[in-house]
């Protein structure tokens, strides 16, 4: 049986954390700053853990665990 593909979108932006759980960056700070509060930029800084719905989406997308 022939090795499975990783999606090479899903290798870029996501990471998988020794747990098994989904790290992503952080949505919404691509533009449009002037309307957000300083408190929602600072929050949106670094990455985040995906929840458990979206995360069994990535998965099946990195076979072997990227």
């Amino acid at each position: 049986m022939p090795k499975m593909k990783t999606k090479s979108g899903v290798k870029k932006r996501f990471k998988l954390t020794a747990n098994g759980k989904v790290k992503s960056a952080q949505a919404g700070k691509r533009h449009g700053m002037v309307k957000r509060t300083k408190n929602q930029i600072r929050n949106q800084r670094g990455t985040t853990v995906l929840k458990e719905c979206d995360a069994k989406i990535v998965k099946q997308f990195m076979p072997y665990g990227d």
